[in-house]
């Protein structure tokens, strides 16, 4: 990244604290960004703020381009004039505030932005018509998507007829025209999103904080990417996708991990000189100080499976682009700060893609400590080209993992860390990261402010509570910023010291 020790902590915007249901852009980020500052930190982490598809989550979207319209700060609508006090109150969501409750705030949202679109449409920005078109060669197939995917009362991609489905320009054209007033409605939506988001990364960046972003591999079959590329992922001759993603079964899951996504053309993208993927992240590096690219070892090999499979188990892997995509990127947009995520099944071949690559991969410390002593993810092991995580948004918090851990390597843990309970074992697994070579080390705002099992964000291969965990305002204490700051310090990774106060 810089080559400098450096530190941050992962906490997605969902997870921010405040009244409307899920965390937004508005005045409780930028706290965070203050908070960040005050603790010594570089590096805010976030997952992917597309919008949310399957099961609330970031990694199925409707989009890779669009971002995520239920963070837009309800209050940032009120000083713009869009919004009463009033009809700025109703936007609050009751209810747990540790907990986002997804319906609620989509019924919010939708009441809100139908009171806000007539007043906006009505005089809109003079930079919003400069907005579609600086965005117009995703943002045109976004909004239509969505359009008409209400006017189908929410039927997925996949159930769509087949003219609209092939994305045939004469019926691309006719439901444009149809939809012409949602289509409006979609674009303002990300107009609003972006702008604040701006407002936001330059606060932080002022601050001395710069953005990790999540760009997943894969994107959802049920997605504006599928329905306008249909070419260059493996679908079958009626549109559906006949290879999905996954990984194989592992110690983790005996049946693997079936995501469901397309996987990729390879072959149509190597022939299209990667133009998809360059847009793609050419997008995240706007948005973005640094990309974090999840399951990098995808672009070595990947692992697929037949489109009808109820698991993982009867998969095979196939060779992905390699070094191909990441000299045309080099060669087309110069270098872009990323970080490899590195994890799971790992060959020789993937450790040359990744070395040769020159990214920093993923280190995590709960994945260290087999009772075996031979694990990569032990400090003692690490090259200084990595980042360092306690846990990712995958893992248990340190005090959920103790819980759960297996005896030995519970007892491990405990002794290569000098631990003689489950919250020194927590302290001293921060400090273990922080202290280590890796040149950044995240820590999970969970870890940080001592919290279990219950503030987990995703088990991986589950449905149900995956996604909803938010913070309270209280958590965030200045004992937790002046602990940060004295540790950051000693292990050497203030970079931002002149922003300390």
């Amino acid at each position: 990244m810089n080559g400098k020790r450096t530190s941050g902590i992962l906490l997605h915007i969902s997870s921010l604290p405040g009244a409307y249901g899920i965390g937004t852009l508005g005045e409780e980020a930028y706290r965070f960004v203050d908070f960040l500052r005050r603790a010594g930190q570089t590096y805010w982490q976030i997952l992917p703020v597309c919008p949310v598809g399957k099961g609330n989550s970031p990694y199925q979207s409707f989009s890779s381009f669009a971002g995520n319209a239920a963070f837009i700060d309800p209050a940032g609508l009120h000083r713009l004039g869009y919004l009463t006090e009033d009809e700025l109150f109703a936007a609050k969501v009751s209810g747990d505030p540790t907990k986002v409750d997804f319906a609620a705030v989509g019924k919010a949202r939708a009441r809100l932005f139908a009171t806000v679109y007539p007043r906006f449409i009505a005089a809109p920005p003079s930079d919003f018509e400069d907005f579609c078109r600086e965005h117009a060669d995703w943002l045109d197939d976004y909004a239509l998507f969505m359009a008409i995917r209400e006017h189908k009362g929410d039927l997925p991609l996949q159930n769509w007829e087949t003219d609209i489905r092939a994305h045939r320009p004469k019926t691309v054209a006719m439901w444009r025209v149809k939809c012409a007033e949602r289509v409006r409605y979609h674009q303002m939506l990300q107009y609003l999103f972006y702008r604040q988001w701006t407002a936001l990364k330059d606060y932080a960046n002022h601050s001395g904080v710069r953005i990790i972003g999540d760009l997943p591999i894969y994107v959802s079959a049920d997605s504006a990417d599928v329905w306008a590329d249909a070419h260059l992922f493996e679908l079958d001759a009626d549109g559906q996708p006949s290879l999905v993603a996954g990984c194989p079964p592992d110690a983790f899951c005996e049946d693997g991990q079936l995501w469901g996504n397309p996987v990729y053309d390879w072959r149509a993208m190597h022939l299209g000189g990667y133009r998809w993927w360059l847009r793609r992240l050419a997008a995240g590096a706007r948005l973005y100080d640094v990309i974090r690219i999840d399951h990098f070892r995808g672009f070595e090999s990947y692992y697929t499976i037949p489109a009808d499979a109820e698991t993982a188990r009867d998969g095979e892997w196939k060779k992905g682009p390699g070094m191909r995509l990441w000299r045309a990127v080099e060669k087309h947009l110069g270098h872009i700060p990323i970080i490899a995520e590195d994890l799971g099944f790992l060959t020789p071949a993937v450790h040359k893609l990744v070395k040769d690559s020159g990214f920093p991969g993923m280190k995590v410390l709960q994945f260290a400590f087999h009772p075996s002593g031979d694990s990569n993810y032990l400090p003692y092991r690490y090259d200084n080209n990595c980042v360092v995580y306690t846990g990712t948004h995958d893992n248990d918090t340190i005090l959920g993992w103790a819980d759960t851990a297996d005896e030995a390597e519970l007892a491990f843990a405990m002794d290569y860390l000098h631990a003689t309970d489950r919250n020194s074992l927590r302290v001293n697994m921060m400090r273990a990261a922080l202290a280590s070579v890796a040149d950044t080390c995240i820590l999970t705002a969970q870890d940080v402010c001592g919290l279990g099992g219950e503030a987990r964000m995703n088990t991986p291969s589950t449905v149900g509570d995956n996604w909803s965990w938010r913070l309270t305002a209280d958590q965030l204490t200045p004992q937790a910023a002046e602990w940060l700051l004295t540790n950051t310090r000693l292990y050497g990774r203030t970079a931002n010291k002149e922003n300390v106060e």
